[in-house]
């Protein structure tokens, strides 16, 4: 394969004549047509440089040594690639291939661009002023706060039914200290094991709702601030 490093391109200078052919270093141009084509453009033009229609590639290496040459080794293939015409201009650009973590980055900025996009529209067609997006807000936050306060309300009642039971399991074994004492009814046993998973249920539900809550406070502070970028509003 014929090609050329940048050091030999500049020492050679793009096109030498070598045994009666136009070279660009070592590449010849055998096309004898092309060379009539070149001889008469450059007479018409006042000697100027005419584009031969031959195509030099540009790559680097791993050592970072720039070449050119009539075509990309393999290994450089998905390198960023640089294509010249016969007059040493550049004619086309070829990005290196992207792998897959470049791939999987680029969409997932394409597709949080597009989400943030999806937002400003909706933010501008659901609202029209600041003061409607206040007003949703403390409505949601509103029935919020009744549904934690219903949930702890019910808390308060398993807590005494809880109370309740477990003073009533003192009497029986295995939690009475009396050596006489009966064992513990079934339906006592299951009463009290219903009972602690009610309160850790509605405890997972109350910690749940203030999660909720926290969120929603941020969801909205976040697109109240949207839109005020978005209005022009300070």
């Amino acid at each position: 394969m014929a090609w050329q490093s940048e050091a030999q391109v500049v020492e050679n200078g793009p096109f030498q004549p070598q045994n009666g052919h136009l070279w660009h270093g070592d590449l010849p141009l055998r096309n004898r047509a092309l060379i009539v084509a070149v001889t008469l453009l450059l007479a018409g033009a006042g000697g100027a440089r005419a584009d031969t229609g031959r195509r030099l590639y540009k790559w680097v290496d791993e050592q970072g040594v720039t070449h050119y040459g009539d075509r990309i080794p393999p290994e450089y293939a998905a390198q960023e690639q640089r294509v010249y015409n016969g007059q040493g201009v550049e004619i086309e650009r070829r990005d290196a291939q992207k792998s897959a973590a470049q791939l999987a980055a680029e969409e997932q900025q394409r597709l949080a661009t597009e989400a943030m996009q999806n937002r400003d529209r909706n933010l501008l067609n659901t609202y029209g002023s600041l003061p409607e997006i206040e007003q949703l807000r403390d409505q949601r936050l509103a029935l919020l706060d009744v549904q934690m306060k219903v949930t702890n309300q019910f808390l308060e009642r398993l807590n005494q039914q809880l109370h309740q039971i477990e003073t009533t399991v003192t009497r029986f074994r295995p939690y009475s200290d009396n050596p006489h004492a009966p064992p513990m009814p079934d339906q006592v046993a299951e009463d009290l094991v219903r009972i602690r998973n009610d309160i850790r249920t509605q405890e997972h539900n109350l910690l749940e709702k203030r999660k909720e809550e926290q969120a929603m406070r941020a969801q909205f502070d976040s697109d109240m601030s949207r839109f005020r970028e978005l209005k022009g509003l300070h």
